[in-house]
């Protein structure tokens, strides 16, 4: 062993000469890799325990172009097709990173945009109850700037529940499901949802911190498009790592998306589209990190995380509820 080391250690050149004057260097033919380019330089390494395995004479040498593998004119033929049969029987190991399986949540999504539609008509009913003669439900829930500024928290969260009318709740369904199914299939239905809930309450409260007036709005869509967030986020960390070279392509996908749905009439609220979106790319990032190394959450923590997110819609809900109503304010936008 010591003999070796003292081999590898000489001059380079003068190696490679000693080597080249009675053993050839081996470069295997008809290897069937994928690419026609060299094999990678740390292969000679590999071939050289192949070959000391076999009971093969082969020597290392190292030159400034990398490491050159060198056997005996006898050995060639047989190291040859050892090593022919080394690389072919290892062609694609490791395997590449593939994602994980997806989820088949369709069911429990779509259950999720039906129970929001029922809601919707139950705001359409004179209902009274929590002191209120008639629950008004849109002045309670609005995600009123001026009054989330000043401490009503929770209609930043009621708001996502809530539509000016059933056109409003059609729209929002017919493009957040298609968004909302594909999220909750990589992710699980639980963080999914959480992560959907908090890209929509942190999307309303930038908008709220940026109108900082009597600007009101009501609708899903900013979580909706928090979802494209978050999915464009997961394909940057596809995998726990960056896409080498090509992140920016779900970034560009997602804001062509946002300009072509996002942008509406009159009464749409872009601001809240544009800072829904924005939201949930951090957490996007988080989730495909969180994919890349751990995986999908198990069934129990996504089914407490769902738990999770309907704890955090009731309660916003009562405390809205148990609020008292002030004047109403501008038009809803």
């Amino acid at each position: 062993m010591k003999r070796d080391e003292d081999h590898h250690n000489q001059d380079p050149g003068q190696a490679q000469e000693s080597c080249a004057d009675s053993w050839v260097e081996l470069s295997p033919p008809g290897l069937k890799t994928d690419t026609e380019k060299t094999p990678p330089q740390g292969s000679r390494r590999q071939w050289s325990l192949v070959l000391s395995a076999r009971r093969i004479p082969n020597r290392l040498q190292r030159s400034a172009a990398g490491w050159h593998l060198y056997v005996p004119p006898a050995h060639l033929t047989e190291a040859q097709k050892e090593i022919a049969l080394f690389e072919n029987e290892n062609r694609g190991w490791p395997p590449p990173d593939e994602p994980p399986p997806l989820e088949d949540n369709t069911l429990v999504t779509l259950s999720v945009l039906g129970v929001l539609a029922i809601f919707y008509n139950l705001t359409l009913m004179s209902l009274s109850g929590f002191g209120h003669p008639v629950i008004e439900w849109i002045a309670l829930g609005n995600a009123d700037a001026e009054k989330i500024l000043h401490g009503e928290w929770w209609r930043i969260i009621t708001a996502l529940t809530l539509h000016a009318d059933g056109l409003h709740l059609l729209g929002n369904i017919g493009i957040g499901s298609f968004f909302l199914v594909s999220l909750c299939r990589q992710l699980g239905s639980g963080l999914g949802w959480s992560l959907l809930l908090l890209s929509g309450t942190l999307g309303n409260l930038a908008n709220a911190w940026i109108y900082h007036s009597a600007h009101r709005s009501v609708g899903a869509s900013t979580a909706i498009f928090g979802a494209v967030g978050l999915l464009a986020g997961i394909r940057v960390l596809q995998g726990g790592r960056p896409l080498k070279g090509k992140w920016v392509w779900p970034l560009a996908a997602a804001l062509a998306l946002l300009a072509l749905l996002g942008s509406g009439d009159e009464h749409t609220d872009l601001g809240a589209h544009l800072f829904g979106f924005l939201a949930g790319i951090v957490p996007g990032l988080f989730a495909g990190w969180l994919l890349g190394r751990h995986g999908r959450p198990g069934p129990r923590v996504n089914a407490l995380l769902a738990l999770l997110a309907l704890a955090t819609v009731l309660a916003a809900w009562g405390f809205a509820l148990a609020a008292p109503l002030s004047p109403p304010g501008m038009p809803l936008q």
